[in-house]
């Protein structure tokens, strides 16, 4: 069965799969920024700034030169902003602890920030053609569906099992990217197309209804919401801004009775490296990192022209 499901599976992704500009670059460089870029966030969205992102920073050694500012900026509207600055860490490290080649090994790519276990594996896969398995909740969910049933749940080292063992080592890019594929396009969670599904002679849960709608969170006025408004508001100012100048640019009915709050906000947001706060002159002033300078010299080079 698994030769058969492997098959199928590769041959439906040679006719289907989307034209992805990630997917016309082997660069482990290029792959990096594209999965880190995919995390929480949908590939359509994704791929203007991946383009103009690489466009800007096409190596490690000129995002690892850029400011953090420049780097957050240039991510703006993309969301879940500290992914811009592991990405920028990332980069960093790189260039000081290995000469700017992204690692070739799982676990020293484990060690640079914001890459786990899945993004070690797509960036061994795609960027340096190892045969490697590895998974994130659409994979998992495909593997289950196709071999296990609808209703089995797996720990992760039982999925770290299954996947390796029905990766064919030979076929390890297509493969995975296969997987992606399908559970982005066929395999969804609530309402799978099964019937466009080229394994569904051999899946074991075809037909199934799919997992039951989970109830969202509201955004608008949550925390992650207001902490977007404040990495927005600063974007177009590079000299910062007032604490109370932040708060009426990121709500309307916001009042120095609301001071307390917005200072709970930006401190975590500068213990994460996303903002810089500090008293001048007397007043409260919020900026990005770096000012808006760049140019930040890394790993003992000539900056870029």
């Amino acid at each position: 069965m698994i030769a058969e499901v492997q098959e199928r599976l590769i041959e439906w992704y040679r006719r289907e799969a989307r034209d992805l500009p990630w997917r016309r670059t082997h660069d482990p460089y290029h792959i990096f920024v594209s999965e880190v870029m995919l995390q929480q966030t949908q590939v359509e969205r994704v791929i203007p700034y991946y383009e103009r992102f690489i466009a800007r920073f096409p190596t490690v050694e000129s995002l690892a030169r850029a400011s953090l500012a420049e780097v957050i900026r240039l991510w703006g509207g993309l969301g879940y902003n500290r992914r811009a600055v592991y990405l920028w860490r990332a980069a960093r490290e790189v260039m000081e602890r290995y000469g700017g080649a992204i690692p070739k090994d799982r676990r020293e790519l484990q060690r640079l920030p914001g890459i786990g276990r899945y993004t070690a594996g797509a960036v061994l896969c795609f960027g340096f053609g190892e045969p490697v398995a590895f998974w994130d909740t659409n994979i998992a969910r495909v593997l289950t569906r196709i071999f296990l049933g609808p209703e089995v749940r797996l720990t992760s080292r039982e999925l770290d099992q299954l996947a390796e063992s029905v990766l064919p080592p030979d076929r390890a890019y297509e493969w995975n990217q296969a997987l992606m594929e399908l559970g982005a396009r066929v395999c969804l969670a609530r309402r799978p197309r099964c019937g466009d599904c080229p394994v569904r002679g051999l899946c074991r849960s075809v037909g199934t209804t799919g997992e039951p709608r989970r109830r969202s969170e509201r955004f608008t006025g949550s925390r992650r919401y207001y902490r977007g408004r404040i990495i927005e508001a600063l974007r177009g100012r590079w000299g910062g801004m007032r604490l109370d100048e932040l708060g009426w640019a990121i709500r309307e009915d916001y009042t120095p009775a609301h001071r307390a709050w917005l200072e709970r906000l930006v401190t975590d947001l500068a213990r994460e490296g996303l903002v810089e706060a500090a008293e001048e002159r007397g007043e409260y002033v919020v900026r990005l990192p770096g000012g808006g300078k760049t140019g930040d010299s890394c790993g003992g080079g000539t900056s870029e022209k």
